[in-house]
């Protein structure tokens, strides 16, 4: 079975130069969407459909922030023009979008992306009843739990195995309201906060705040092993990635075989600070089965 891979786009130029190095994307629309590289306006993700679509890519969209009332008619605009193009898939964290996809009977599938709580089959074959052909799954279970989440679940799964991670999401401005109270003066987009020897980027802006892992996702070791048993995508994020590392790298997850995994492996380490995530960790405390 053919594997496929995903990119967030962080730029137009990415999407249009890295063309012949994935199979998909996932496009974050502004003020709807979180957790992404970058957010584009309608008429900018637009652009890049027609390209995607010209050249013979899947595209998907997430619409995955904490929706509020005032989002609703907007996202119900955005939802009814991606209906009349061919999208893969529409991610979503709040269950409105299923709400009004059933409401208003609309066809295109859903993406269930609910981040940390995407974790077993039996909740993906759930919200798969109510639309969500795909599940992006939580970066925080093993490659074992993802294989049996796998033999289980109806839906199509994506896998991230590359970038920073998210770790959090507030809508307080946690990194504004401290340099208010203290008087500080800072206009980085990005922060950096150390703990224990690591370095955590943290972003402060319209959506709230949102920390990131301090080491990058390297998960190609776990890439012949996904597309063994079945998963259908596998997930690259390019956050505070430049764009010349990240061709590098899909070149290696394009091109990875038994015979090099190791050594793509190491020159992936070489390059940025990584670790291999959750897929060799395993949670400390899990519910025993029948408890």
């Amino acid at each position: 079975m053919y594997m496929k891979l995903m990119i967030m786009p962080n730029s137009l130029d990415m999407v249009k130069n890295m063309i012949d190095k994935y199979d998909a994307v996932m496009i974050g629309i502004e003020n709807l969407s979180i957790n992404m590289p970058k957010y584009y306006s309608y008429e900018e993700f637009k652009e890049m459909y027609d390209i995607c679509k010209q050249n013979g890519k899947e595209v998907f969209v997430a619409l995955n922030k904490n929706m509020h009332n005032k989002d609703l008619d907007y996202l119900k605009e955005i939802m009814f023009k991606l209906e009349y193009l061919d999208v893969s898939g529409i991610m979503y964290y709040d269950v409105a979008l299923v709400n009004i996809k059933l409401e208003n009977n609309l066809k295109t599938s859903l993406v269930w992306g609910q981040e940390h709580l995407t974790t077993n089959a039996i909740t993906s074959n759930f919200w798969n009843s109510y639309g969500a052909d795909y599940t992006l799954v939580s970066s925080e279970i093993t490659s074992d739990e993802v294989l049996e989440m796998q033999k289980e679940s109806k839906s199509k799964l994506i896998v991230t195995v590359f970038g920073h991670l998210p770790m959090f999401v507030s809508e307080r401005h946690l990194v504004k309201n401290y340099l208010k109270t203290f008087d500080l003066k800072d206009n980085s987009e990005i922060n950096y906060i150390e703990n224990s020897g690591n370095i955590y980027p943290i972003i402060d802006n319209d959506l709230g705040t949102i920390s990131y892992s301090s080491h990058v996702l390297n998960g190609i070791n776990e890439v012949l092993k996904f597309r063994e048993i079945g998963i259908n995508y596998i997930l690259l994020n390019p956050f505070l990635i430049s764009d010349n590392d990240f061709k590098i790298v899909l070149d290696l997850f394009n091109s990875v075989n038994g015979d090099n995994i190791e050594n793509y492996s190491k020159q992936i380490e070489e390059m940025f600070n990584t670790d291999y995530g959750f897929f060799n960790k395993e949670t400390i405390y899990k519910v025993k089965k029948n408890d």
